[in-house]
């Protein structure tokens, strides 16, 4: 709707109205020609296109007129100042806020610019620069099937069976980020699209790649923690390899059972399995027990041998020398070393014999010899003679 000028407009606001529509001095708004009591005012858009068009006619001599007829057209200060209101306003879109625990990922016409922190913060209003918030403290959660629908995968051993896990995760820490490289929370905004999907997605094609290579009975009962520790790795190789900035926090493998069809069956394997562990480790206890008893006693059984014959070799030994060292007595006192032969052998003939011998030939005081005596002074010497032997072997 065009704006127009009524003539006899004056500055003393008497029989006139400015150019804005107000009466006075010329300045304030006027009203809209052929508006009616009660029509609604025109809207912002029209008002500016109006005005736009009155500033075109004041600048270019057209049909526009001021007051006396003279051509009319904005200060140059009202001109300023809407300028740099504009200017200000759009400046002032630049401030955006962090929540703690956040971060800023700032790009300038798509790329990549800077990392900010919690609190206020400035960017270049768009269509300059863009900010997407990421929370880098929050921990997410996903399911990989669950208690009532578990997930079914083969084993190596071409077995079925199905499990449920949930995997935790959160935006890594910026502390291990190589230089030149795009913080975690950019890699999270720029490469990832559903998070959730993808991390599903990767941790379910671990799971199967870890279940397919172990066997059916470790997986349910005693492989657990090793097939955890492999999902874990595995997934977050995965995740790196996207570029994802994710980091897997945790990972809790559920329940692992074999089809409801075939569990009974399934179970009485492992049953069986189980009782032939048992007996085999108490095999194998009984084993450590007997083995290292037997041979300790083969060993002593070798020993005992070898004492004895080294003991009869060096009784051997000394009665031949002893015997030499008799003959050669002999040799010089025949007579004198058969006497003192006999002696000996009737000593060890009589030795033991329970007797007192009384010579009734003997004049004056009655000898006595006593055999009793005679028999255990030889059992000293002998006892003696054996204890000098053990010794002699002993430090040899």
């Amino acid at each position: 709707m065009p704006w127009t000028d009524k003539p006899g407009s004056g500055s003393n606001g008497s029989g006139g109205n400015g150019p804005w529509g107000r009466p006075g001095d010329g300045r304030g708004p006027r009203p809209v020609p052929d508006r009616k009591p009660g029509q609604p005012a025109p809207d912002l858009e029209e008002l500016l296109r109006s005005g736009r068009e009155r500033f075109r006619k004041g600048s270019g001599g057209g049909r526009g007129r001021g007051p006396g007829g003279t051509p009319q057209a904005p200060s140059k200060k009202v001109l300023a100042l809407g300028a740099a209101a504009i200017g200000v306003l759009y400046l002032a879109s630049g401030f955006y806020q962090i929540d703690p625990g956040g971060r800023g990922v700032v790009t300038t016409f798509g790329n990549f610019t800077s990392l900010t922190g919690p609190g206020l913060n400035w960017r270049v209003p768009w269509p300059v620069q863009s900010v997407d918030e990421v929370d880098v403290q929050e921990e997410r959660a996903i399911s990989v099937g669950s208690s009532s629908d578990k997930v079914a995968m083969l084993t190596s051993d071409l077995n079925i069976v199905e499990v449920d896990m949930q995997v935790n995760y959160r935006i890594k820490d910026d502390a291990d980020t190589a230089v030149g490289e795009l913080p975690n929370a950019a890699k999270y905004v720029f490469n990832v699209e559903e998070p959730d999907r993808l991390v599903r997605a990767a941790a379910e094609a671990a799971l199967r790649e870890v279940v397919g290579a172990e066997e059916f009975g470790p997986i349910i009962s005693s492989g657990r923690a090793i097939v955890t520790d492999r999902t874990t790795t595995i997934l977050q190789q995965t995740l790196d390899s996207y570029g994802s900035g994710i980091a897997v926090t945790r990972l809790n493998f559920g329940q692992a059972d074999p089809p409801g069809d075939v569990i009974d069956a399934q179970r009485d394997v492992i049953n069986a399995r189980s009782e032939a562990e048992t007996a085999v480790n108490q095999a194998t206890a009984q084993a450590n027990r007997v083995v290292p008893v037997a041979r300790g006693q083969a060993r002593q059984t070798v020993l005992d041998a070898e004492g004895y014959a080294a003991r009869v070799v060096a009784e051997a030994r000394g009665d031949a020398a002893r015997f030499v060292d008799i003959y050669d007595e002999y040799a010089k006192a025949p007579e004198v070393t058969r006497q003192r032969m006999y002696l000996e052998t009737m000593e060890g003939v009589l030795g033991d014999i329970n007797k007192v011998v009384i010579d009734q030939d003997a004049g004056g005081a009655v000898p006595l010899l006593d055999l009793n005596a005679v028999a255990g002074s030889r059992q000293q010497r002998r006892n003696q003679a054996q204890a000098d032997q053990g010794r002699a072997e002993g430090g040899n």
